[in-house]
Order: C-alpha cells, then structure tokens, then sequence
C-alpha cells in the first residue's frame, strides 16, 4: 500500500465502523515546541488521520487562532526540519500524518529532500493552499515518486469541470472547504452545505472530508451525513492552548 492510501484506508475504516472519520488538524509545535510529539501522539489516539500544520508567516487561509498559533510556534524555533526530525525520533504515532503547509517552506526545503524524508517519518501526504493546480506538477511528480500524494481543495465557488480535475488529481482525500473565507469561523456552516458535499461526494472516487467552521459534535453530525470527513482546525488547537485534553474533546464530538 502506497503512503497515500494509508490515508483513503483510515477514512474507509471509519466509515466501515459506522462513524465519520475525524481528521485533528494541530500547529507543530504549539504552545510550547517540547510538548509536540505528547500532543501529536494524544490526538492521533483519537483521530483516523493528523494533519500537522507547519507554521508559516503569512497564513493567509488560516482564521486568527492559527495565524496566533504560527506566530508563536515559529518564535519558538519551530521550522519544517526542527518537525522532521521530532518525528524521525518519535517513530509511529498511530495515525497516518498529512502535513499543511504553504509553498515558500517547502520550495526552502527542495522537493526530492521533502519527500524523503516524509516518507521515512509517517508523513503520507500535503495541503498547500497556496499553490495553484496548475503550477504544482512538479511536487506532484515528486511526492508521488515516494508514494505520497497531494491534496487539492475544492470549494462552494469551483466550477463543476475544475472540480472534476482537482478530483482526479487528489490523493488520499478531497478536502471540500466548507465556506468562502478563513479557517476558525464562528458563523456556523453555511446554507446549500448538503448540495454542495453531495456533489463533490459525486464527482470524487476519493472520500471527501470537509473543512473550515466545523468546532462541535452538531457539525460534526451534520456534515458525517454528506461527507465521510471532517477536519477539526481552530476549534482544537483553541483546546490545546488552553491545556485541555485534545483527545477528550476529540472524542466529545461523537457525543449523543
């Protein structure tokens, strides 16, 4: 099984147990970079797949909790290296890892660099919002020569054609955004969501996971009937700052 269909098997198993897969997204590093791999192993007891985010300076898709949560992590001497090698001594977490991460890093980085070493340490495969489908052939070709994948974004504004493509080209999952703005909003989940999920779920032969604006166990509910997905982000790392279990509230989200 390649590295990226770690992630399609653990969403499947989910499904096939009768419940939504949940995808815990954290910032490496936050609040504090010593805790990292205590955390990131806490909610991948609760989680079917991690998405680790890289802190980056200018995360322009992100709401104002992680912009906070980056800031700081990177203060702190978080970089994508300082992540790798936590990892690389850590071993298994139990999960399969998804690293979201904006272009700048991993360009820094090199592509053939990064692909090794996020096969050698769980990582299976990438989020980049800021990079356009059309210019992302080349890490593509690189991360799939490992057996990793990248996963493209679709949302409520993608015409159905482009859609298709960003489908096709997807790996592990398609991440279907729930809105037309910033992660960590508070307004709930927008009207025509079910539309919207069943159509993605249509086109795509990938489970669709849903993203953005989705912070309790009644969204959770909501989206599990559209979608096979959901990525918690602002809500949980709000969570961790606070010094609460990241496990309990991931699992509260199944609360009757």
């Amino acid at each position: 099984m390649q590295a990226s269909e770690r992630i399609t098997a653990a969403i499947s198993a989910a499904n096939n147990g009768g419940r939504t897969a949940v995808i815990p997204f954290i910032t490496a590093g936050y609040p504090e970079p010593e805790d990292f791999i205590a955390t990131l192993r806490d909610v991948a007891s609760a989680g079917d797949v991690v998405e680790l985010g890289i802190p980056f300076s200018d995360p322009m898709a992100d709401g104002m909790t992680i912009q906070r949560s980056s800031y700081i992590a990177l203060q702190k001497g978080v970089s994508l290296k300082w992540i790798f090698d936590e990892l690389e001594q850590a071993g298994d977490i139990g999960a399969p890892l998804v690293m979201m991460s904006y272009l700048n890093p991993l360009l820094a980085f090199g592509y053939e660099a990064l692909a090794a070493r996020a096969l050698a340490t769980g990582v299976c495969a990438f989020i980049v919002p800021d990079l356009p489908f059309e210019e992302s052939e080349e890490l593509r070709a690189a991360l799939e020569a490992k057996g990793l994948g990248l996963i493209q974004l679709v949302t409520p504004a993608t015409p159905d054609e482009r859609m298709k493509t960003l489908c096709d080209a997807s790996r592990g999952f398609v991440y279907a955004v729930t809105i037309t703005g910033i992660t960590g909003g508070g307004a709930g989940l927008p009207k025509g969501l079910a539309a919207y999920l069943d159509k993605v779920v249509a086109i795509s032969s990938l489970p669709v996971c849903a993203g953005f604006g989705i912070r309790g166990a009644e969204d959770v509910a909501d989206v599990g009937k559209h979608a096979a997905g959901v990525i918690i982000g602002s809500a949980l790392v709000e969570v961790i700052e606070n010094g609460d279990s990241a496990s309990a509230f991931l699992n509260s989200l199944f609360a009757s």
